[in-house]
């Protein structure tokens, strides 16, 4: 039998049915079950001989010689806690990456077996599955090709370190990164010849034949995607700064690797507060401002006197363009105790003046307000310009059904903002880990006594840069708390919008 009877009596076998699924998918099941259990910290993937001359060689003497010199096999998961007791940062980044690798794998693979118990084939069959499978065999594989030539980078590093110090090839990966591999690749083939007769029952061609089709549109796309490359992915290797306790002398990637070191500081610099305060705040910030948002677009769009109208879309919109450092210097004016118009009014009538800067009851009301009023205009321009996008006639309509003006609104105008709002409800939940730090850092300062009810991560993480300009670590850890949680909330809450009305869901 020739080679393509072969394959192609392979290609009939491994999409005859067995129960509900294909007897190719069954396979790829099993083998994404035996990648799970062999990358999880169950097995070793690194092996270290001689731990103690390779830690000797890091610079590792006395007491802590012996803790680090124990543990000689290592899983990727774990294989950071031989880093960090040995703080080597040229051995941290590489290992990191590996460590993204293969949790990224573990998630698809994951997924690819929710996929294939939950979902049932569509109308394009099991292509999405696919293509789910193909990406994780691919992450799974350069996990492994990964660990081998990350064991090769660290004899290497370690022997460059001290030039008089031979360790061989001390650092190894183990059977296991073999077993995996091999699993990888055979699983990924498997599913390659499954996609191939997949496509041609459901007539769907692959990506080389979508870019010789549409090849233009790919080369407009190729630049888009190196200036987002250079300019949004990249510069995110700078995370490796959470796990380091940078200095100059050593840069980035040679930095003592501490681990979660600045979590553990950020936690213990009462974190909880710092979380709710932020979280609370924006839930005000994106309640109350689009409800009033909403309000006044509804209300001018209303106004039949034009000049009355523009007079009222000027004087919203106005105080967005007022900066914060200005918004300080009205603040103050206003608030101060002695010369401030608020306790100047107060004292001229006889009352008691109130101490605002060193009273925190006030602020989160403060706060709110001039949030509100700065930043009240330019949404109300956004929701404005979506209600002068409906249609006249839908509002014709409902007066010859005798809708009155509160109907009209109630039936018509609010359901058609609705998406609108949600789109910017979901970038607004984006950054509900982000406060506004310049309306926080102008209005409140550092101001200690304010601190428990204004104190939010920004401001939090722009002291501690400020007091301490070379703890860039506990910074980016900060940073790096925010932007994964609120991706989180994201997802989350995308995923909540796309279950009750999918065509307004982001992705």
């Amino acid at each position: 039998m020739n080679t393509a009877a072969a394959s192609k009596s392979l290609a009939t076998s491994l999409n005859r049915p067995v129960g509900s699924r294909r007897f190719g998918l069954l396979i790829a099941l099993g083998a994404s079950v035996l990648i799970l259990l062999l990358t999880l910290p169950l097995l070793d993937w690194i092996s270290i001989s001689n731990a103690s001359k390779v830690a000797k060689s890091l610079g590792i003497e006395g007491n802590k010689l012996s803790k680090v010199g124990a543990k000689t096999h290592y899983s990727v998961l774990l294989f950071l806690d031989f880093v960090q007791k040995t703080k080597a940062g040229l051995l941290g980044f590489p290992a990191a990456l590996l460590l993204m690798a293969c949790v990224a794998s573990l998630v698809l693979n994951v997924m690819f077996i929710i996929k294939l118990i939950i979902n049932k084939p569509n109308k394009k069959g099991y292509l999405g599955v696919f293509v789910n499978a193909k990406g994780a065999y691919i992450l799974t594989i350069i996990s492994a090709l990964g660990t081998f030539a990350y064991c090769m980078y660290a004899n290497h590093t370690v022997e460059a370190l001290k030039k008089k110090t031979t360790i061989g090839n001390a650092f190894r990966p183990t059977w296991v990164v073999i077993v995996v591999l091999v699993i990888a690749i055979l699983a990924y083939v498997l599913i390659k010849i499954m996609e191939a007769q997949e496509r041609k029952l459901y007539h769907e061609h692959g990506l080389l034949r979508e870019i010789k089709k549409n090849w233009i549109l790919f080369i407009f796309f190729f630049f888009c995607f190196v200036y987002f490359l250079i300019n949004n992915y990249l510069p995110m290797s700078g995370i490796y700064f959470a796990f380091t306790q940078f200095n100059f002398r050593d840069g980035l990637f040679s930095s003592p690797f501490i681990g979660m070191k600045n979590f553990e500081y950020l936690v213990r610099a009462d974190l909880w507060k710092l979380t709710r305060n932020t979280i609370l705040y924006n839930i005000v910030f994106i309640t109350l401002g689009n409800t009033l948002q909403i309000f006044f677009a509804i209300l001018v769009s209303q106004c039949g006197v034009k000049w009355f109208k523009r007079v009222s879309q000027t004087l919203l919109l106005m105080p967005h363009f007022v900066s914060y450092v200005i918004l300080k210097v009205l603040v103050y004016n206003i608030l101060e105790y002695d010369i401030g118009v608020i306790n100047s009014a107060i004292a001229a009538s006889g009352g008691t003046r109130i101490d605002f800067y060193n009273t925190p009851a006030y602020w989160p009301f403060l706060i709110t307000f001039f949030n509100l009023w700065k930043g009240l205009g330019y949404g109300t321009v956004v929701y404005l310009a979506t209600i002068m996008g409906i249609s006249d006639e839908y509002y014709e309509a409902a007066k010859i059904d005798g809708a009155n003006i509160f109907q009209q609104i109630r039936y018509i105008t609010l359901p058609l903002l609705k998406p609108t709002f949600i789109i910017l409800l979901l970038y607004a939940i984006g950054g509900i880990f982000k406060g506004q730090f310049e309306l926080f850092w102008q209005m409140v300062g550092n101001n200690g006594m304010l601190f428990n009810v204004t104190d939010i991560l920004d401001t939090y993480v722009y002291r501690v840069t400020i007091s301490q300009p070379m703890n860039m670590g506990l910074s980016t850890a900060a940073g790096l708390y925010q932007s994964v949680f609120g991706l989180i909330v994201v997802v989350v809450t995308n995923a909540i919008i796309k279950h009750n009305n999918a065509e307004y869901a982001l992705f």
